[in-house]
C-alpha cells in the first residue's frame, strides 16, 4: 500500500467518527504542500457554511510569516467568520494528517479566535 491509500485510509477512518451536525459542524483541514484551506460543514445537509484558506490573508503580512504562523491565522480567521454565522462549537477533522504543524496550528489559531471542540 502507497502512501496516497495509507492516507486515503486514515481520513475514511476518521470520518467513520466525525461527523458534522446543524448544531456543531465539522472543521475539515487540506493542507497542500504551499497553502492550507479549512471548510465548516454541514454534514447533514452536504452544505459548506465557512471556507478559509492562506489566500484570503492580506499579501503583505503573509508574505513576512512562515507556513505554520500562516496556518494559524487562517485558524483565527476561520473562527471570527463562523462567530458572524453564530456557530461556537465545532468537530475537528484534521483530514488524515498528523495533528502537528500546519494542522494543529490551525486548530490553536481557531481556538484562540473562539471556536470550542
Amino acid at each position: 500500500m502507497g502512501k496516497v491509500e495509507e492516507k486515503l485510509k486514515r481520513k475514511k477512518r476518521i470520518r467513520s467518527r466525525v461527523n458534522g451536525t446543524k448544531e456543531r459542524p465539522r472543521l475539515a483541514v487540506y493542507r497542500s504542500n504551499a497553502h492550507i484551506y479549512t471548510q465548516v460543514i454541514n454534514d447533514a445537509e452536504n452544505k459548506t457554511l465557512i471556507s478559509a484558506s492562506e489566500k484570503d490573508l492580506d499579501e503583505k503580512e503573509s508574505k513576512k510569516m512562515n507556513k505554520t504562523q500562516k496556518a494559524k491565522e487562517v485558524g483565527m480567521a476561520v473562527a471570527k467568520k463562523a462567530l458572524k454565522v453564530g456557530l461556537k462549537q465545532v468537530v475537528y477533522d484534521r483530514g488524515g494528517y498528523r495533528y502537528h504543524g500546519r494542522v494543529k496550528a490551525l486548530a490553536e489559531g481557531a481556538r484562540e479566535g473562539g471556536l470550542d471542540f
